[in-house]
């Protein structure tokens, strides 16, 4: 999951063309410490990048996070929103945060954690305009959707971030609720508990607007497959089966927060989520978090941290241990 808002303004095509290939080939050569070494394509708005620096990788726990760096001199994908700005920052860096997702598998289908491989795995959505008029064009994802297999790029040296698991003993459930992107941080928690012989419930639930919008479906099923411990459970908002309720197969918009006060969740995920023996996780949606910050206005509809301390469970963004809510406060 992305946990950083997009920074630089940044030059559109046109303004480009002021740095020539031998001056952007020379910046690369000094900026640029990584290699694409894999690029899975999802969906036109959806990738999984495998990207391996230069140096070792230095030990970092799942979950955490590293930014991304690319040149404002490098070319935006075609049809995404221009940017603008002064050209004294075209010879210069915009950078990006990613939660360290998983490959989960390798490729004979054994487990394969964050500490297992020599390159850091992201998974990313495409931002091809700003969500508002007053906010600036997206800086770094039109131009990492450039890139292909063998591109460079920059992985800041400093790993980093407080969402991780934890203490979570072994007998303990855990239960990872997420949206969109906000997948990729559970995905390395996963595997690493799977890894270390964890054999309490695991559940990761993942929200997202469409189908084709689940990258990592193959994965989990063979989890699922070799670890009876595990349930992976994708939700969608927007298929014909969300939105019209003439279809045979009609469930309506699946919200996490309706699934779990429903107990809709804890059906399909065959276990009771007990704040005495569950670690809960959240990454995602801000409106699906629910976060509200000391002295802000009530949110119009409550998030999973209302809901959930409503079951008796608490939030903290650094306390561990059984009944506590982690969430990825990003924003």
């Amino acid at each position: 999951m992305d946990v950083r808002l997009e920074g630089n303004r940044l030059t559109d095509n046109t303004h480009r063309d002021e740095l020539d290939a031998k001056d952007a080939a020379a910046l690369r050569d000094k900026l640029y410490n990584a290699t694409i070494i894999e690029r899975i394509d999802v969906n036109p708005d959806l990738a999984r990048f495998r990207v391996k620096p230069d140096i070792p990788i230095p030990e970092f726990e799942p979950g955490q996070y590293v930014a991304l760096g690319l040149g404002n001199w490098e070319p935006r994908l075609e049809g995404t929103q221009q940017e603008k700005v002064p050209e004294k920052r075209l010879s210069k860096l915009t950078r990006r945060a990613y939660s360290i997702s998983c490959p989960m598998l390798d490729q004979t289908g054994k487990l394969a954690p964050v500490n297992s491989i020599d390159y850091l795995e992201f998974y990313v959505t495409l931002v091809r305009h700003a969500s508002s008029p007053n906010n600036n064009p997206p800086a770094l994802t039109p131009r990492l959707f450039c890139l292909r297999e063998g591109d460079r790029i920059e992985v800041q040296k400093k790993i980093t971030g407080h969402y991780t698991l934890g203490d979570v003993k072994s007998e303990e459930s855990v239960l990872m609720l997420g949206t969109g992107t906000g997948e990729a941080p559970h995905n390395a928690m996963v595997t690493s508990l799977l890894a270390g012989g964890h054999q309490g419930r695991i559940v990761s639930v993942t929200s997202v607007r469409h189908q084709k919008d689940l990258a990592y479906t193959r994965e989990h099923q063979e989890l699922m497959r070799q670890f009876p411990q595990y349930c992976y459970l994708p939700y969608t908002t927007r298929e014909p089966i969300n939105l019209d309720s003439h279809h045979p197969q009609y469930v309506g918009k699946q919200y996490l927060q309706e699934l779990f006060t429903s107990g809709k969740l804890a059906s399909a995920a065959n276990t009771d989520f007990i704040p005495e023996k569950t670690h809960v996780f959240l990454c995602g949606n801000p409106a699906m978090i629910g976060y509200v910050p000391p002295g802000a206005e009530p949110l119009e509809s409550p998030g999973m941290l209302t809901v959930l301390k409503e079951a008796g469970f608490r939030d903290s963004t650094d306390a561990q241990g059984p009944g506590f809510v982690r969430f990825e406060k990003y924003w």
